[in-house]
């Protein structure tokens, strides 16, 4: 009898390890796939934005998503991004910003991603875009996506002064609103 309770026992523990194991696999296997049509939707996303197709382009937001420009007044709840990005394509024109680097780590129980990703304009240079995707009724939408203007360290301090000096000009004038954002 005893003999059969640890061959019993034996048998329980391999199968809740093959379990777990399995499991683990599935989830792997769904992360790669959550990835992939991750990667597919943020490289569409900045497609749009090149080609100005305002609908496709804003469709990835969530209903409250927010983006995050280069300026310190730049936080675009939708509807303000929805009219400025309306404004803006309406000529034709967009932006154009290529993805060179793209990190996509996943969140618990695949419902949440965030990413990381080095983007290059040919015009502006190099950027860090940054972001949070949710997944919505099985369709991944951008939570929260921020663009940051990448600085090499040896010129900080160069830089730095630029936009102290700027942000002096701005406050001692405030109808001096940032010019480069608008013809971006």
């Amino acid at each position: 009898m005893q003999i059969r309770f640890k061959a019993h026992a034996v048998l329980l523990t391999q199968c809740f390890f093959l379990a777990v194991f399995s499991l683990h696999s599935l989830q792997s296997t769904a992360d790669e796939m959550a990835k992939e049509a991750i990667n597919g939707l943020l490289n569409d996303f900045h497609q749009a934005a090149a080609e100005a197709d305002k609908e496709r382009y804003l469709g990835y937001f969530s209903a409250d998503g927010v983006f995050m420009g280069t300026d310190d007044w730049e936080r675009w709840p939708l509807p303000e991004f929805t009219d400025y990005v309306g404004e803006r394509f309406s000529g034709g024109t967009g932006w154009t910003y290529v993805s060179e680097e793209r990190f996509i780590t996943m969140g618990p129980m695949g419902a949440s991603a965030w990413f990381d990703e080095i983007m290059v304009s040919k015009r502006w240079g190099r950027f860090r875009g940054t972001g949070v995707l949710l997944k919505e009724n099985g369709v991944w939408k951008i939570a929260h996506y921020s663009l940051t203007a990448l600085v090499p360290n040896e010129r900080f301090a160069d830089v730095a002064e630029v936009a102290t000096e700027g942000f002096q000009a701005r406050e001692a004038d405030p109808s001096e609103e940032s010019k480069d954002e608008k013809e971006n």
